[in-house]
């Protein structure tokens, strides 16, 4: 059985998909993009301040379904330019802590609505007794 993860803090989906799904203990987080969550509008006139939008998004979508961002497991991160790579490494070690996510970083020639950056993954919530 599946459980669809939705909250206010995140941005709203705009298509046909959900912000989360949960099976079990496993949640499977769509993409974020640097949307603020209140005006549905892109956040951050550079790299930095989108991708902490997006970070930011993360979080409160990892915390309605029950869990932490730090259970993260696999994170694919999506950007229009790889020299960014090191500005999102910078970014990522405010938000998580050792050991770190799986990840996968990948150049692509454009995002939806033009944005830099585009971070989905895999978030596994433990068993809490």
């Amino acid at each position: 059985m599946k459980t669809i993860i939705n909250t206010q803090d995140a941005p709203s989906a705009i298509g046909t998909y959900s912000q989360a799904v949960k099976v079990a203990n496993t949640v499977y987080l769509s993409g974020q993009i640097p949307l603020d969550p209140e005006t549905m509008e892109v956040v951050g006139d550079d790299f930095a301040g989108q991708a902490e939008q997006v970070f930011k998004n993360l979080v409160a979508v990892c915390q309605a379904a029950g869990g932490d961002i730090n259970d993260m497991v696999k994170v694919n991160i999506f950007m229009t330019d790889l020299a960014n790579f090191a500005t999102v490494n910078e970014i990522m070690s405010k938000y998580f802590q050792e050991p770190y996510p799986a990840r996968a970083a990948i150049g692509v020639a454009q995002l939806p609505k033009g944005v830099d950056i585009e971070i989905d993954g895999i978030l596994a919530i433990p068993n809490v007794n």
